[in-house]
């Protein structure tokens, strides 16, 4: 494959730390590359270098003749008087962006939801960053450099970026090179993987399941190396210490293939233990949201249901995920589970002996303290944590696990990193010991080391967990099971994240979608319009829809009491015929409960 851009023997020194020590990397045409590496150990930097934007103290940067370089950075460049339309398609014609494809569909999956003539310096800061992503991708470069993409994106953008990234080129053309934290979106989009540490970029095939395989193997490798290493010492005191040899075995340890790497691993978590603790720690009543409601005043002061007859029984040890578009009413719906929100009708219960705690994305907790030495924060605290398993920890194992250093124990609050801050504001949460904790977007700010870190420590954690996060890796690392808020109302998905991604784009399909985003419609008084009626067509398809969805209703519901008749007459000691049953029982309903879903959506869509 032609070789697109390299560096060779690059190193960088700042002040106070040395960031690259002789460093050579090359990018090939179809090269997918993912980098990861702790915070502040020089992936930005990388980044910047190769593209140019950066020089380092030696070493050269060489790109191939007519190399055309594009990259997104984590700085904000786009002039506040500028408008979203200008800033992605500059001064092009309409007819000429416009009849481009791939032109569309950035827009379409980036910008769909803002006003296309608004102004930079109104937009919100993820806003902003979408304009900014979708302005880079809007044109053709050999070279794409991705600095953070996936920050302010939500599941389906972040779905939707993987998608673009794996078909913008073929496969034997142009060059990524990604830096982000969502280990997810790594696996989609990378073939292979730089690893930024101590001075060193260090290669591995893959993304990053593959990454984190090879990374295993050479850990085992180096400590069983130096395990040999200390048994020839020992052996070598004990020939001193005796005068004659001493007579040794030593195991050894063989990798057959990538399973071998974790097969005496246990698995990451031992549900059962932890629903019994949690359960001695709760009792059997945590929270219940019986027909619960919200609604808001919209523009024109009228109620708007965020909510709409939620209910849901929460149990002792549930780690739930709650998926929905920014707006749907994630946040309103965990405030009502915490009890700062108050529902408009419906019923709240709680359990006398649940306290709560929320992980959320202000770090208000820490302004007390922002003064003050992490160590003297700590001391305050309770002298031990007790983890899933019956061990106990110290504050400051706790910090160790959470990637403090002894330096950093003298550090103020206030002079922490924006990961560090989420850190500490964790292990003071957890060393207050609730027994629910909900987690809002609790990934913002970590690497992938310490996102891994976090998540080994609440697999011990003995409670009922609720997360909401646009990282779909921790979701499905975290949580045992999701459920989405759609149309405002609260519903399981036994798929998981890939359910939730059908379902919405089955709801999108049956919206007007625009060639191009559109300026929202103002009333004379300055509100904002409602969304437009369906039109003819639409209304057609959807009266079809519904029709179809109604006699398929109609059939699942004679199928289903045709298997309750099976039941009843078959032999109840055939455990295995019972097991087919029950399971041809399940799909039925399964189906039956999709379907009621979506009878719901179509005649919200109707009712406009």
């Amino acid at each position: 494959m032609a070789h697109l851009l390299g560096a060779e023997g690059i190193s960088l020194a700042f002040p106070t730390k040395d960031v690259f020590d002789d460093v050579t990397v090359g990018l090939d045409e179809g090269d997918r590359v993912g980098v990861v590496g702790r915070n502040g150990d020089g992936k930005s930097t990388l980044l910047r270098i190769l593209a140019g934007r950066q020089q380092p103290d030696s070493g050269r940067v060489t790109v191939r003749g007519g190399t055309r370089i594009g990259m997104l950075d984590q700085a904000d460049r786009l002039p506040d008087d500028e408008t979203i339309h200008h800033a992605v398609v500059g001064d092009r014609a309409e007819h000429e962006w416009a009849g481009d494809a791939k032109v569309r569909d950035v827009v379409r999956g980036l910008l769909g939801d803002l006003p296309w003539d608004a102004r930079i310096g109104d937009l919100s800061g993820g806003q902003r960053r979408r304009v900014a992503l979708a302005a880079l991708l809007s044109r053709e470069w050999d070279v794409v450099f991705l600095d953070e993409p996936t920050n302010h994106l939500d599941v389906e953008g972040v779905a939707w970026l993987a998608q673009h990234l794996r078909s913008r080129w073929p496969r034997t053309q142009g060059g990524l090179v990604v830096v982000t934290h969502d280990r997810w979106f790594l696996d989609e989009v990378s073939t292979a993987t730089w690893e930024v540490h101590d001075g060193v970029v260090e290669p591995f095939e893959g993304g990053y399941a593959a990454y984190v395989l090879q990374r295993v193997e050479r850990d085992r490798m180096a400590a069983a190396s130096e395990a040999r290493r200390q048994n020839l010492m020992r052996k070598e005191l004990a020939w001193l210490r005796r005068g004659a040899p001493a007579r040794t075995s030593k195991p050894k340890f063989r990798i057959d293939a990538a399973n071998a790497l974790i097969a005496d691993v246990p698995p990451v978590r031992d549900r059962v233990a932890l629903e019994q603790l949690a359960t001695s720690r709760l009792g059997k009543d945590v929270v219940d949201l019986e027909g619960v409601s919200v609604a808001y005043p919209d523009a024109s002061g009228e109620p708007r249901e965020v909510l709409r007859d939620v209910t849901w029984r929460i149990a002792p040890g549930e780690r739930t995920g709650v998926l929905g578009v920014n707006g749907a009413g994630k946040s309103t719906l965990l405030g009502v589970v915490a009890g700062t929100v108050a529902p408009t009708s419906g019923r709240v219960k709680t359990g006398k002996t649940v306290r709560i705690a929320v992980l959320d994305q202000r770090l208000a907790e820490l302004d007390d303290i922002a003064s003050d030495r992490v160590a003297d924060v700590v001391a305050r605290q309770r002298a031990s944590y007790r983890v899933g398993g019956g061990a106990e920890l110290t504050p400051g194992q706790l910090l160790e696990r959470l990637g403090f250093t002894n330096a950093q124990l003298s550090t103020s609050v206030k002079d922490l990193s924006g990961g560090q801050k989420r850190r500490l504001q964790l292990l003071l949460i957890l060393l207050d010991e609730p027994n629910v904790l909900i987690l809002d977007e609790p990934t913002n700010d970590l690497d992938t080391d310490m996102l891994a870190a976090m998540e080994d420590l609440l697999d011990s954690w003995p409670g009922t967990l609720l997360v909401v996060s646009h990282d779909r890796y921790l979701l499905e690392r975290v949580t045992d099971q999701q459920y989405a808020v759609l149309g405002g109302h609260f519903r399981h998905l036994p798929g998981g994240v890939d359910e939730y991604l059908s379902l919405r784009s089955q709801f999108l399909s049956f919206q007007a979608v625009p060639e191009r985003p559109k300026v929202t419609p103002q009333r004379a008084d300055g509100g904002t319009a409602q969304p437009p009626a369906l039109g003819g067509a639409e209304r057609r398809a959807a009266e079809k829809e519904l029709a179809a969805i109604e006699r398929r209703m109609a059939k699942l519901a004679e199928a289903v009491a045709e298997q309750h008749a099976a039941f009843a007459a078959a032999d109840q000691s055939d455990y295995a015929q019972l097991q087919r049953l029950q399971a041809a029982l399940a799909a039925l309903e399964a189906e039956s409960a999709e379907l009621d879903e979506r009878w719901l959506e179509v005649g919200e869509l109707l009712e406009r």
